[in-house]
């Protein structure tokens, strides 16, 4: 059989397909895009005279073979650029190949820091010290120390005192660790009346506020806007944490008008996080592609409440490029100065 489906301990299914070196190519190019981009090739191939499947791009008149090892030469003999297999979606990706305007997608190796992680000063694993060590390990330049805050009960938020002492441990460990540039913040809750969790003074002396909701998200779509809008006028907000606080297969995003929230982040410059997590990515795709098209800058956060979690960037970086997302909408790519500059 040249054809097989293997279900994983995991239930994870796996489709495996045996198909001659020569035809690799043209494999790879069906296999990996959506049903729709597919479709969408092959239409122009028939009006250009061509048939194509994962065997090969073939002439219709004889059945002589045009190209078939090299994905790329087939993309090229249909009249367009060779694209990124995260952008096959017919989302616009062919259109952009044909006119030569596909995006410079970010790569992992562009992120320059981690944006959003927690220490067991909340309720995470490992202490703020073994962050650290990792974040040196992983040749990241900067990293943001976000514990909850105070109202998060659940996952023992920081109380004012806690956080002033945790402020100082991070000034201590960036003296000591000058591989690293470490800030100061917290994942501040958005409370359900649409106000911060800390003061407006107690935020003034932290480095990066991420602010996220937590509870109340049952509320209708006009109220859970408005409070993200009152979060995104706090002068001290930089982030938006997981904008539409999803959890993959255990809860369905809240309801929130994304447009009004992109148009005022846009005008306070403050970002919108694709949250790094395998259980929320969030924002996913679509809408981080809809933040960039409003002009709004996308920020990366691992989320991690381990060590090993830290190891979730490249996750975020994969739904930043299934977004469209190049190098300058994506703030970890930044040098940090510019970063805690954007919003003064």
């Amino acid at each position: 059989p040249t054809k097989s489906t293997v279900v994983l301990e995991n239930m994870l299914q796996v489709d495996l397909r045996v198909i001659p070196p020569e035809s690799y190519g043209a494999a790879l190019q069906y296999f990996t895009g959506s049903k729709e981009h597919n479709v969408k090739l092959r239409t122009i191939g028939v009006k250009a005279g061509y048939k194509l499947n994962e065997y090969g791009l073939y002439h219709r008149s004889d059945d002589a073979l045009v190209e078939a090892e090299d994905e790329a030469k087939i993309y090229e003999a249909l009249g367009m650029e060779w694209m990124p297999p995260e952008l096959r979606e017919n989302t616009g990706e062919i259109e952009a190949a044909i006119e030569k305007k596909l995006p410079k997608l970010v790569t992992l190796d562009q992120v320059r820091g981690d944006l959003h992680v927690h220490t067991n000063y909340s309720h995470a694993i490992d202490p703020l010290e073994a962050m650290v060590k990792k974040a040196i390990d992983m040749k990241l330049e900067y990293l943001a120390i976000t514990d909850h805050s105070q109202s998060l009960a659940i996952a023992q938020g920081l109380k004012e005192d806690k956080l002033l002492e945790q402020i100082k441990e991070v000034r201590r460990l960036d003296d000591e660790y000058s591989e690293i540039r470490l800030l100061t913040g917290t994942e501040c809750d958005n409370k359900s009346d649409g106000s911060m969790d800390y003061s407006d003074d107690l935020l003034s002396q932290l480095d990066w506020v991420v602010a996220s909701i937590h509870i109340g998200m049952q509320r209708d779509e006009e109220t859970i806007t408005n409070r993200i809008l009152e979060a995104i006028h706090n002068p001290y907000t930089r982030v938006i944490g997981h904008p539409t606080g999803r959890l993959i297969q255990k809860r369905n995003p809240y309801e929130v008008n994304l447009d009004r929230i992109f148009e005022a982040a846009a005008e306070q410059n403050v970002f919108m996080e694709i949250n790094c997590s395998p259980n929320r990515l969030d924002l996913r795709d679509v809408d981080a592609r809809r933040a960039k098209e409003a002009g709004v800058k996308l920020s990366l956060g691992s989320d991690a409440h381990s060590v090993a979690q830290m190891e979730f960037l490249p996750l975020g970086v994969s739904v930043a490029r299934r977004g469209w997302l190049e190098a300058p909408d994506v703030v970890n790519t930044w040098d940090l100065d510019k970063v805690l500059g954007y919003r003064r």
